[in-house]
């Protein structure tokens, strides 16, 4: 999959949101995030009230980042699955399309393996809107790519 940029547009945003409420519902979590890998958030759902979601989202793709180098000390690519344990809450990450973050926050609500279990069900489909969504991104950049320097210098003429 391309790790260029992507334009997200409605569509795919609203399915991403229905997947991510979907995710929150049925895996009992306080707030589910997805970011991209640059540290930007894409979508929340849930209590996010009393998050920093801009350190959140910064320091979750830090946390990916700082895995995958320890991965590629012993020979792995990255370690697409992080938990973090708490006194209170949790916290569960996981690499989605190879460029996208989930971030899913739970209490005693819930467990590690319902969590897992729902991400993974989760994963398959965000994957599919994130394919799509690329796939509308390359059709339309299509047209610009066509375009010489020439033309661009005709169209300030």
């Amino acid at each position: 999959m391309s790790q260029g940029n992507f334009i997200l547009r409605e569509p795919e945003y609203e399915a991403l949101l229905s997947i991510l409420r979907k995710l929150l519902l049925d895996a009992s979590a306080k707030v589910v995030f997805l970011v991209d890998k640059n540290g930007t958030l894409l979508a929340s759902v849930g209590d996010a009230v009393g998050f920093d979601t801009t350190s959140l989202a910064s320091l979750a793709a830090g946390n990916i980042a700082a895995t995958g180098g320890l991965a590629n000390l012993i020979g792995e690519k990255e370690f697409s699955i992080l938990f973090h344990e708490g006194e209170r809450d949790n916290m569960h990450l996981s690499v989605v399309a190879e460029r996208l973050i989930l971030v899913i926050v739970f209490d005693r609500r819930s467990s590690v393996g319902l969590v897992r279990l729902r991400v993974r069900q989760a994963t398959a489909r965000l994957t599919a809107v994130m394919e799509a969504a690329l796939a509308a991104g390359e059709a339309e950049a299509g047209g610009f790519e066509e375009l010489t320097e020439d033309d661009i210098e005709s169209l300030f003429k």
